[in-house]
């Protein structure tokens, strides 16, 4: 399976859980299991992971819209996230490609 990250959550929160706790959080594909993103994570940054906790956000809830041809409705679309803790001694730089 490729592509299991989708891509890093940067947002204050997450910094100041990096700095203190040691935690980055990654939106991944809703079809993949903790294991997965485990090794996906020490693959693509080479570090040792010590916990993955996962959450999915969204799809289920329904927004109205008013347009020209009326009311329509549409589902806020379905997210997994993963809170990554890592070993004492590893650091991810999320920051060195932007």
């Amino acid at each position: 399976m490729e592509n299991i990250i989708i891509k890093p959550i940067l947002t204050e929160k997450m910094a100041e859980l990096g700095e203190k706790l040691n935690r980055y959080a990654f939106e991944v594909r809703s079809d993949v299991n903790k294991i997965q993103i485990k090794n996906a994570v020490e693959g693509a940054y080479g570090v040792n992971v010590k916990a993955v906790n996962t959450m999915r956000h969204g799809g289920g809830k329904r927004k109205m819209k008013y347009t020209n041809k009326g009311v329509s409705f549409q589902r806020t679309r379905l997210v997994k996230k993963a809170i990554v803790t890592l070993d004492a001694g590893d650091t991810i730089d999320l920051y060195e490609n932007i």
